[in-house]
């Protein structure tokens, strides 16, 4: 009778079940070929701790349990295919749809109407290459990439342009690159970017005036740097989200071409980042970027005629 009655308890829910601890089990234990055929990624999580720390090879490696040279195998692979989805986060506005949408948004932060994007350039350390040495030493005298950067209103980038020297001049990379190129042949015919004084004005990207004289002139040079913020902003959680790009956390030791390859895989993973929301603890004071010195173009009289325009109308 006493055990019907203990089977009675039981089933009833009055007496609970004894908890069961199962022992923590390391899926980092077994080799990339039993992780890959389980989750389909090898040690993605691995080369995402370089990523957001610029730590050793070693040292993460040891974390995770493999060797460096596995590490150094698998950062590559990784790296590929993150820039393989790239054109699904990192998109220039050339549409009309989304450039409403983005004028709109930079129209909220001081009135700038027109705006499509925001374009900077910052420089990453890295080691001095054994060739073209010379080309790669910036203005103040460290070894760098100069990386062009154009973002929208809301900080997501939206050209990446990660191949010059350091010795670049901001404006070089510009009318290199294929958004230059595409605004200059007319590809878009109601927009422009807005640039700091290192770019040459054109009718499709707008700069400061150097010598405003009128009110009018002093107040497109107030929101003229107060909408172009944002993509100093937009460089300052980059390299706060991924470390390895920060000069603070000392310098990218590969050579320029991987560097390359890992500024474009962490634009694609901060853009992967805003479209979901992750937060984004603590973002660090951007240091200055070497100045890019003046800019030689010649006054462009159309561009000149539109930014006067558009002063009269602000």
């Amino acid at each position: 009778m006493a055990v019907l009655a203990l089977l009675e308890d039981i089933a009833n829910g009055r007496i609970r079940n004894e908890r069961v601890f199962r022992d923590y089990y390391d899926f980092l234990a077994h080799d990339d070929d039993w992780l890959i055929s389980r989750f389909r990624f090898p040690r993605v999580l691995t080369t995402l701790g370089f990523l957001a720390t610029g730590s050793f090879q070693r040292e993460l490696a040891d974390r995770s349990g493999m060797s460096q040279g596995a590490l150094s195998r698998a950062i590559p692979a990784v790296l590929n295919g993150i820039i393989r989805i790239s054109a699904r986060y990192i998109r220039f506005p050339y549409d009309a749809v989304n450039q409403a949408h983005i004028k709109a948004q930079f129209a909220e932060i001081a009135g700038f109407p027109n705006v499509i994007g925001a374009i900077d350039c910052t420089h990453i350390a890295i080691k001095a290459p054994s060739e073209g040495e010379y080309a790669y030493a910036n203005r103040k005298h460290f070894h760098s990439l100069n990386v062009q950067i154009t973002c929208d209103a809301q900080m997501r980038l939206t050209n990446i342009v990660a191949r010059w020297p350091g010795s670049t001049h901001d404006s070089f990379v510009l009318t290199n690159s294929s958004v230059g190129n595409r605004l200059e042949a007319g590809r878009v015919c109601d927009g422009w970017l807005i640039g700091d004084s290192g770019y040459a004005l054109r009718p499709w990207l707008l700069t400061p005036l150097a010598n405003p004289l009128t009110v009018r002139e002093q107040r497109y040079n107030n929101i003229h740097p107060r909408t172009r913020s944002v993509v100093e902003r937009a460089i300052g959680q980059l390299k706060s989200r991924w470390r390895c790009l920060d000069r603070s956390g000392g310098m990218l030791l590969y050579h320029p071409e991987k560097v390359c390859r890992i500024v474009q895989a962490c634009g694609v993973l901060h853009n992967i980042a805003h479209r979901h929301g992750v937060p984004l603890r603590e973002v660090m004071a951007l240091p200055d970027d070497p100045d890019p010195g003046p800019n030689n173009a010649q006054p462009n009289a159309e561009a000149i005629r539109t930014r006067q325009q558009l002063i009269a109308r602000i």
